[in-house]
C-alpha cells in the first residue's frame, strides 16, 4: 500500500464517540474481532469525569475533537501546571530538526530501533503530513521484528494529536506496522497519557496492549534495550536529570579490560593482534560462518531475520571472551545467527568505520554511472586491511545465503536491512533514517555486485616470473 494513501483528507475509521464524530454504524460487539482489529465497545469507567465524555477528559495530552455543544471550561488538573509545563521546557531548539525519527541503533536481540520524539511534532494541520511520512521512513524495516521508543518530553499544546486523530491513524497502519512490532517504549510518561491509554485499551487487542512498556529514566531504557549509551537530543538528557537527579549523569560504559582472549566489544585491531585470526579473521566470525553455511542451516527460512533466545546468546558471548573453545555443532540456527550480527554490532568500531560514514551516507547521491567506480574504490583503499578482509569474508557468506533465497526468503535486500546498522554507524550521533537508507542501499549494491568489486584481492602481491 502507497504510504500516501494510507491517510485521505478525512481518515477514515469509525469515530470513538457521539462527540468524536457521527456514524451510521452499530457498535459492534468485542466477541466479533477479526485479525486483531479493536472493536468500539469500551468501559469508560476509568475516565476521570463524573458522566463519560461530557467534558474533555483528556486536554493534557491528547484532545478529543472539538464539539460546540461542550462547555469549554475544563477541570482543573493540579498536575497541569507543574508536571506537563516541565515536559514543554527547553524544547524550542528541537523544533528546527528536519528528522521524523531517529535510528537508535539495534537491541541485544538484533532488533532495530526507531526512536520518535513529541518535541519533533509539528502544529496539529501538519501532523497527517508528518505520520505519513514516519510510515514512509519506517516502511522499509517493518517486515522485520522492530522496536518503537517514544519520548514523550517536549510535547506542545499546539501539537497534541485528537484522539479522533490517533485513532484512525492506528488502523490505518498496515498488519506488518502491527504485527512485527515487538515493544513500544513510552519514556517520562505522564499522568494524561496514561488516561489515554486506559480509553483505549478496552478496543486494542491484547497482543497489542502487551506491547506497550513505561520507561522512566533513560538508565531504565538503556538497560530495556541492551545498549550501554544512547545518542539523544540535549533536552531530554537534561530533562531526565532533573527527574532523576540521585542518578546523575549516565557514564560511559567502562573501557574493556583487555583480556587478550576477548572477541566481543573491542576492536578489530585489538582481536587481529591477540587471537589467532586467518587471513584477519576473528575466530568466533568464522565458527559461525562455518555453522551456518552448511546445507540444510542456510537455506532455514528467515534466516538473519528472525530473533534468537537472548539468553543463549550472551551465555556464548561471555564464553568467548572467557577464552572458552565453544561448539555451536548443536546451538539453533537463529542464536549462531544472532551471535554473529552481536559481534558487528560490539565492536568498538564499525567494521566499515567511523571514516567512511560520510562517504557512505552519500550513496544515493552519486550518479549511477559512478557507484561501482566509487564504492570500489571506498572498500579497496579506504579500508584497513583487517577490515577489508573481515568484510570480504562476511560478504562472499551473504551471497551464498542469497543464492539460497528461494527457501530462506533472504533476499540482497534483505541482508542489506538487517547488517547495514551493523557494518556501519555514526561515531558522533544517531543514524537517522536519511541516512540508513543509503547504508542499505550501499550494502545491497554490494552484494549484487561482489564480483565485480573484488575481482582484484587488494592484498595480493605480485609474483614477478623469470
Amino acid at each position: 500500500m502507497d504510504a500516501n494513501s494510507r491517510f485521505p483528507a478525512r481518515l477514515p475509521g469509525p469515530a470513538i464517540s457521539s462527540i468524536v464524530g457521527n456514524s451510521d454504524e452499530p457498535l459492534p460487539s468485542l466477541s466479533d474481532l477479526h485479525d486483531c482489529e479493536p472493536k468500539l465497545e469500551f468501559d469508560d469507567t476509568e475516565l476521570l469525569t463524573p458522566t463519560p465524555l461530557e467534558k474533555d477528559v483528556m486536554v493534557g495530552d491528547f484532545v478529543l475533537a472539538d464539539d460546540p455543544e461542550l462547555e469549554t471550561e475544563e477541570p482543573p488538573n493540579p498536575l497541569e501546571d507543574d508536571f506537563e509545563d516541565q515536559l514543554r521546557e527547553q524544547s524550542e531548539n528541537s523544533q528546527g530538526n528536519k528528522n521524523k525519527c531517529d535510528f537508535l541503533g539495534t537491541d541485544k536481540q538484533g532488533r532495530h530501533i526507531f526512536g520518535i520524539y513529541a518535541s519533533r511534532f509539528p502544529e496539529k494541520s501538519q501532523l497527517e503530513g508528518f505520520v505519513r511520512q514516519v510510515i514512509k521512513e519506517i516502511e522499509p524495516f517493518v517486515e522485520n521484528d522492530y522496536i518503537l521508543v517514544y519520548f514523550h518530553q517536549g510535547l506542545k499544546e499546539d501539537n497534541k494529536p485528537s484522539a479522533q486523530f490517533l485513532w484512525n491513524s492506528y488502523k490505518e497502519l498496515d498488519r506488518n506496522f502491527r504485527k512485527n512490532l515487538k515493544t513500544l517504549y513510552v519514556v517520562h510518561p505522564t499522568w494524561f497519557i496514561r488516561v489515554i491509554w486506559n480509553f483505549f485499551s478496552p478496543f486494542i487487542s491484547d497482543k497489542f496492549r502487551k506491547k506497550l512498556v513505561y520507561i522512566s529514566s533513560l538508565d531504565e531504557l538503556r538497560q530495556a534495550l541492551g545498549l550501554n549509551k544512547l545518542k539523544l537530543p540535549d533536552t531530554i538528557c537534561d530533562f531526565d536529570h532533573k527527574l532523576n537527579p540521585s542518578r546523575g549523569r549516565a557514564s560511559q560504559p567502562a573501557t574493556p579490560n583487555g583480556r587478550p582472549t576477548m572477541q566481543f566489544g573491542v576492536t578489530l585491531k585489538f582481536i587481529v593482534m591477540h587471537s589467532p585470526c586467518l587471513n584477519s579473521i576473528p575466530p568466533i566470525v568464522r565458527k559461525c560462518v562455518d555453522s551456518l553455511s552448511i546445507t540444510g542451516v542456510i537455506d532455514t527460512e528467515g534466516i538473519f531475520r528472525r530473533s534468537g533466545n537472548h539468553g543463549e546468546i550472551m551465555a556464548l558471548k561471555e564464553r568467548v571472551n572467557r577464552g572458552e573453545d565453544v561448539d555451536l555443532s548443536n546451538v539453533n540456527v537463529h542464536v549462531i545467527a544472532g551471535l554473529l550480527k552481536s559481534f558487528l554490532r560490539d565492536l568498538a568500531e564499525p567494521l566499515l568505520t567511523f571514516e567512511l560514514y560520510d562517504d557512505v551516507t552519500k550513496f544515493l547521491d552519486w550518479p549511477k554511472e559512478e557507484r561501482s567506480r566509487n564504492v570500489t574504490q571506498l572498500i579497496r583503499e579506504k579500508l584497513p586491511e583487517e577490515n577489508y578482509e573481515l568484510f570480504k569474508y562476511i560478504v562472499d557468506f551473504l551471497v551464498r545465503v542469497v543464492d539460497c533465497a528461494d527457501l530462506n526468503k533472504m533476499t540482497s535486500s534483505n541482508l542489506a536491512i538487517v547488517f547495514g546498522p551493523n557494518f556501519l554507524w555514526s561515531g558522533r550521533t544517531n543514524t537517522s533514517l536519511e541516512e540508513i537508507a543509503p547504508i542499505n542501499a550501499f550494502v545491497d549494491f554490494v552484494l549484487q555486485n561482489h564480483k565485480a568489486i573484488y575481482l582484484i584481492d587488494v592484498n595480493q602481491r605480485t609474483v614477478n616470473v623469470d
